[in-house]
């Protein structure tokens, strides 16, 4: 056997024993949490038509998507790399329910690009949308359930990023520029790269003040009270900057209030990882973790492509990331039982496992179950089978 034959493709990971028990229970865990906050659990394809996978979500997600032709019928599809779109479009396609509407999903995605440097390409991807509400409430909802989810892993005392993309969208507005133009200033932002920001200012149609709302931008990032002096630094940017900073203000407040433990953290540049977002941005991170744990934010436009515009709100995680902080349980050593048709026998295995006890059933021959290796076997005795502690050559019957 060659090594191509075992080796897996790069950045994909398998899931051994141990490590698929700890993937369960958190699942488990997070889909019971998610489930006594409202949400509902719905389970998108895998594989989608390609065009309802990249629908008003932008160019990054679809270079991360693995694309096929589906050889029945000959349309392109793509393996998700992101759950969000599916769902959204279960809620305005699907579901279409009037008000709010509260869906949780959990999955594998698989990506063509790694997310950060020793990031997974098939992460479990878990997560919560909340439809139908444009209000800042709604935003501090998935944010405190993004909290509690990380709490539950044993993230006590995470750091919430908080940022928001109407900023973005108000500063393009104000400054007159292009499509294109704006695409590649989000581009220099994501990397932070301010040299190449003032660069292009230089030919915009208001060159000073560009190089100062940009400037102050790239470099306002702190506490809480980063807000209160881009308030001052963006006076003159417009009401929409102004009012996507009285809601990043409301939502530190709510989540004070609520998460008292949480670290608040702003950075009105980071766009990172921000596809398809319009509003309030927001990521947490916690040490000894060398990227984000957890990314979401407001994204109202992805419903009118389905054909239902509807505000939304939500958040997602890889599981991979996070399970290591759920505890396992020690189990209770397994019963070794003989081989062997007798009723009795059948009927205390069979009782055993309803009680929650794992058997194994002895296999015959040289190659069968080794008894030295369990500390408690089922044995005959005068009364019947009975479970015997401590291990014993058990024989058929």
């Amino acid at each position: 056997m060659t090594r191509s034959h075992w080796q897996l493709p790069e950045g994909v990971e398998v899931a051994l024993p141990e490590a698929a028990a700890r993937l369960e229970l958190a699942r488990r865990r997070l889909l019971d949490l998610f489930s006594g906050w409202g949400y509902r659990l719905v389970m998108p394809p895998i594989v989608d038509q390609l065009e309802s996978l990249l629908t008003g979500v932008g160019n990054d997600l679809e270079r991360n998507t693995f694309k096929l032709v589906d050889p029945l019928t000959g349309h392109l599809l793509g393996v998700r790399a992101d759950m969000t779109p599916q769902v959204a479009r279960m809620d305005a396609h699907q579901l279409a329910v009037e008000g709010p509407s509260r869906l949780c999903y959990l999955g594998s995605v698989l990506t063509v690009h790694r997310d950060g440097l020793c990031g997974s390409r098939n992460p479990l991807q878990v997560g919560a949308e909340l439809y139908g509400s444009a209000d800042v409430a709604a935003d501090l909802e998935v944010l405190s359930l993004m909290v509690a989810a990380l709490d539950a892993a044993g993230v006590t005392q995470p750091c919430v990023d908080l940022g928001h993309m109407g900023i973005f969208h108000s500063l393009v507005e104000a400054l007159g520029l292009d499509s294109g133009t704006a695409a590649e200033v989000f581009g220099d932002l994501q990397r932070k790269a301010l040299p190449a920001l003032l660069a292009r200012a230089d030919g915009w149609s208001q060159p000073a003040r560009a190089r100062r709302w940009l400037t102050d931008w790239v470099r306002l990032s702190g506490d809480a009270s980063v807000l209160v002096e881009a308030r001052s630094r963006f006076a003159d940017a417009g009401s929409g900057v102004l009012l996507a900073l009285d809601t990043l203000a409301a939502l530190v407040a709510g989540l004070r209030a609520r998460c008292p433990k949480v670290e608040i953290h702003i950075d009105l540049a980071d766009l990172r990882g921000y596809h398809y977002h319009t509003g309030v941005i927001f990521s947490a991170y916690a040490r000894g973790y060398g990227q984000s744990l957890a990314r979401g934010g407001r994204y109202d436009d992805i419903g009118r492509f389905f054909g239902r515009a509807r505000p939304a709100t939500g958040f997602s995680l890889d599981l991979k990331a996070i399970a290591d902080g759920f505890v396992l349980p020690v189990p209770r050593p397994a019963i070794l039982a003989p081989a062997g048709e007798d009723p009795a026998l059948e009927a205390l295995v069979a009782a055993l496992r309803a009680a929650g006890e794992t058997v194994i059933r002895q296999l015959p021959g040289p190659s069968g179950d080794c008894p030295e290796r369990y500390a408690r076997s089922i044995v005959r005795t005068g009364q019947g089978w009975a479970v015997q502690e401590g291990a014993e050559d058990v024989q058929p019957v």
